[in-house]
């Protein structure tokens, strides 16, 4: 299976499984949240932090999405690397409120280094098409 295949995979995984998970967390996110590896959820109005974050998650999605249908395969890379950050943070987060640390490294950290991991092989697929010379070729006399 050539690279350009096997990012376009990995990418269009990452764009579904983002969607589906956001949307859960905003259309129920009283069972989806203990997912997420915190020990203690917010109640009453704190709870509108769990759509928060499931409204955040679409719209990655979604950019992601948009690039891998436009074919903007160097775009989603960097996008794929920077939503990384987004994972992370959810690791740290876990992490720093004292919560289920195989949530925190087994979803949120694996999610954002496969990411990573897409995103610098979309690169690496871009990178000679980046660097193509764009001057014409001279033409015989």
């Amino acid at each position: 299976m050539s690279l350009k295949k096997i990012n376009t995979v990995l990418a269009a995984a990452f764009v579904l499984f983002i969607l589906w998970f956001g949307t859960e967390y905003i259309v129920s996110p009283e069972t989806t949240a203990p997912g997420f590896g915190l020990p203690s959820w917010p109640s009453g109005d704190g709870g509108g932090f769990l759509i928060v974050k499931g409204i955040r998650d679409d719209v990655l999605a979604l950019v992601l999405g948009t690039l891998l249908v436009k074919g903007q395969r160097r775009a989603l890379g960097w996008a794929l690397l920077v939503g990384s950050l987004a994972a992370y943070g959810d690791m740290t987060t876990v992490l720093a409120h004292h919560g289920s640390v195989a949530i925190a490294f087994g979803i949120h950290c694996l999610t954002a280094t496969l990411m990573v991991v897409n995103g610098l092989l979309m690169l690496r697929e871009t990178r000679q098409v980046a660097a193509a010379p764009t001057t014409p070729a001279p033409q015989p006399a």
